[in-house]
């Protein structure tokens, strides 16, 4: 009969390799490009939805932070001023702070609901449900 020691080395041996950082998911960075004096983001709307949120909800918080006008053409996002990559990539992370990312547990397991126009974080990890400022 085997050890406890030599079992725990062999079940060590056969666990799969950690591939990750432990993180489930990571936030994609803005892509796009200057088009004169307006912003061109090709991959705001793949952002949305790898975060699991209405691209136009981003869209709105975006355009509110960066006090700029904005729609959606197509695919594209255009916003009206020229605004760096790194100021709007550092506004969708502020973004799934606030409306991603549970304040209990951590988890990005979250879902936005709306009741009565108030917007609620309903976490499917933890089950709590906290109201969020709307946008």
């Amino acid at each position: 009969m085997e050890g406890y020691e030599q079992l725990l080395e062999k079940a060590m041996e056969e666990l799969p390799e950690q591939g990750s950082s432990g993180e489930r998911f990571t936030l994609e960075k803005i892509k796009g490009h200057l088009e004169g004096n307006k912003t061109i983001l090709i991959n705001l709307r793949k952002i949305a939805k790898d975060i699991g949120r209405d691209e136009n909800h981003l869209l709105k918080y975006l355009l509110r932070e960066l006090a700029t006008p904005g729609k959606y053409d197509g695919e594209r996002a255009i916003l009206g001023t020229k605004v760096a990559a790194t100021l709007i990539n550092k506004k969708i992370k502020k973004y799934v702070s606030e409306f991603v990312y549970c304040s209990e547990c951590g988890k990005p397991d979250t879902k936005l609901l709306i009741e009565k126009e108030v917007t609620y974080l309903r976490c499917s990890a933890c089950g709590i449900k906290k109201p969020v400022k709307n946008i």
